[in-house]
């Protein structure tokens, strides 16, 4: 679930191990149950651990050590430089949201608005929202701390308010374009965009409903989360401005307005749906799209939203100046060990791509004689199971069945995308950088983030298919 790169094989294009199928995959099974033991049974740090699962996977490849290095290095250069900088900023403006009192703010205004048995169907509806034009990264880091706060000041339970969030930004990530897992399938079979864009919002309705405020409470008994001791905020004084001492002492007078924050928060989602407008409407190479294309970037409009919010709820607030940037500063030292932990997952997937597991998978798949649909949702499953990039999944699938769908007819065809993109979300496990974000963002341990979002993904992957292949006996 990130917004990850196709895999770079080095030298010559080539998968980095001639070893045969069978052991390729032996490997990738080996080297993910190292990274799990390491972390679960003898508590390693996830960025050492996802480190040796790499070594072990690269040994048992017959992969050359420099090799191994190599692509792993890659991989987690490239996904600290595009995830690293969205964590930093919006770390950036959640800090300067919750020091400002402007997060409480529109907290305060979803509970007043939303009653606990509604709540969990309002966050997966503002998930769902967000998740529209946006990374699911992107999206997960500007939520998280409303979710948490959410869940602190009603005392309702992490997982009910966490999991229709997080459904609702996976949901739109996987299914819906112009997100660049089924943008990318659309192109490589031709795919109608207009067909996939009305059946992948068909199916993300009942999808998010089953996979987001109907799983939560069977989510809550498996993972009984509560975000500090009870539904009280205790740290708010009487003072009658709001705020709580905390935030008194980093400088803020009074709170924020509602506007002003949830424009902070709403500003880079804006930005990158009018980015995604233009792409559907502008012609390449024009002046307005290169516009938009830029303002729409995920890094500039987050940095957009640091610079509004600094104004609209730093200065708002009556915090000095001086006292904003300090509290921009602050918000960065704890993310810090997230940054790495999911750059380094992003290495250790990397080297799973370029070992040439994905084309053993694909070789195996094309053997078989099944619904193209139900074929599509398969070869995505095994990849993103062995590769941990839904990307990876969803390009790979297209490719393979590419030469089965020139034999489908325009809607079914936009179907086998859906069915693509459902495969690509199945399980996300440790070889998944988004499964490092949802663990410690929520402050969960390995075996509770499989029992809840790894759950959780698996149950949007099979309704998803399930409304595909429905809609397909239909249409």
């Amino acid at each position: 679930m990130t917004p990850d790169t196709l895999p770079i094989f080095l030298a010559d294009d080539k998968p980095l191990s001639g070893a045969p199928g069978g052991q390729l995959i032996l490997a990738a099974l080996l080297g993910i149950a190292t990274v799990v033991l390491l972390i679960v049974w003898a508590k390693f740090h996830p960025f050492i651990g996802l480190i040796l699962g790499t070594a072990v996977l690269g040994a048992v490849a017959a992969i050359p050590p420099g090799d191994v290095v190599a692509s792993f290095v890659e991989g987690l250069g490239t996904t600290f430089g595009s995830v690293g900088l969205l964590i930093a900023l919006g770390a950036m403006l959640g800090k300067l949201l919750a020091d400002s009192g402007g997060a409480n703010q529109i907290v305060d205004r979803i509970i007043r608005r939303v009653g606990r048995k509604t709540l969990p169907w309002a966050m997966a509806l503002i998930a769902a929202i967000i998740g529209l034009p946006m990374f699911f990264e992107i999206g997960l880091v500007i939520l998280a701390p409303i979710i948490l706060l959410v869940a602190k000041r009603t005392g309702v339970s992490l997982m009910k308010v966490g999991i229709p969030a997080l459904a609702g930004l996976s949901i739109l990530h996987g299914l819906v374009p112009p997100h660049p897992g089924p943008e990318t399938a659309i192109n490589l079979l031709h795919a109608p965009l207009s067909y996939t864009l009305a059946f992948g919002l068909i199916i993300a309705v009942p999808t998010l409903a089953i996979a987001g405020p109907l799983l939560a409470p069977f989510m809550d008994r498996l993972v009984p989360v509560v975000v500090g001791d009870d539904g009280e905020d205790k740290s708010t004084s009487d003072d009658g401005d709001g705020l709580t001492q905390e935030q008194r002492d980093a400088g803020a007078k009074h709170r924020p307005s509602f506007i002003g924050a949830i424009l902070s928060v709403t500003l880079p989602v804006l930005l990158m749906l009018v980015r995604a407008i233009g792409d559907l409407t502008m012609s390449e190479g024009g002046t307005g799209r290169g516009v938009v294309d830029f303002i729409g970037d995920p890094s500039v409009a987050l940095l957009a939203g640091v610079l509004v919010a600094m104004v609209a709820v730093g200065w708002a607030s009556g915090m000095p100046r001086a006292q904003i940037h300090r509290s921009l500063g602050s918000g960065l030292p704890g993310p810090a060990s997230i940054m790495l932990i999911v750059a380094a997952g992003g290495g250790f997937k990397t080297v799973l791509s370029d070992s040439g597991i994905a084309g053993i998978i694909g070789d195996y798949a094309t053997k078989t004689h099944i619904s193209v649909l139900l074929l599509g949702w398969l070869v995505a499953v095994a990849i993103r199971l062995a590769t941990g990039s839904a990307t990876v999944a969803t390009v790979t699938a297209a490719g393979i069945v590419a030469p089965l769908g020139a034999t489908l007819d325009q809607p079914h065809l936009a179907l086998l995308v859906l069915a693509i993109g459902a495969g690509s979300l199945f399980f996300s496990h440790v070889n998944d950088a988004g499964f490092w974000l949802v663990k410690e963002y929520f402050g969960l341990t390995v075996g509770q983030t499989i029992k809840s979002w790894s759950v959780m993904e698996t149950v949007i992957s099979v309704v998803a298919l399930v409304c595909a292949l429905i809609i397909g006996a239909v249409v």
